[in-house]
């Protein structure tokens, strides 16, 4: 059986996550995800808007997804070590180095082939670029009534 690990924050999920996700299952039996913690997320991108273990269950619930864990809160390996994958998938906007990532996972003790999925060429692949068209479309309030039209 192949393991196969993805990453990722996955705040306000979005067609680019199902791709990564998609594509990863595709190169093996089990997928595992790794959703990170809000501390790690905020360190590292920015503070998300969906708390942890609620990221989590959204992307438990997609089809790909065999099962998804939240990363470890002091050491990123630490996971690594524990899920054992036999590849780490990397989206395209991931900035891991594969080599690198690959040479000290393999330090402890945990041997990985890493994969660098490309991309999906469509609009609003990310998560900011989702917040900025919906600031941009209602000026960072909500619509008026007028804007909404008569509701049902």
């Amino acid at each position: 059986m192949v393991r196969v690990m993805a990453t990722g924050v996955f705040d306000l999920l979005h067609p680019g996550h199902l791709y990564y996700l998609t594509q990863s299952k595709k190169l093996g039996d089990e997928l595992v995800v790794v959703v990170a913690r809000d501390r790690t997320a905020t360190r590292m991108k920015r503070e998300p808007v969906l708390p942890e273990q609620l990221r989590r269950e959204l992307v438990e619930g997609l089809k790909p997804v065999d099962r998804a864990i939240l990363g470890s809160l002091t050491d990123i390996f630490h996971t690594v070590e524990e899920v054992r994958p036999d590849i780490i998938t990397l989206g395209n906007d991931q900035h891991w180095d594969e080599g690198e990532l690959e040479r000290e996972c393999a330090r402890r003790g945990v041997p990985v082939k890493v994969v660098r999925l490309g991309r999906l060429s469509q609009e609003l692949l990310s998560s900011s670029q989702i917040v900025d068209r919906v600031l941009r479309l209602y000026g960072g309030g909500r619509p008026d009534k007028e804007r909404e039209g008569p509701r049902p």
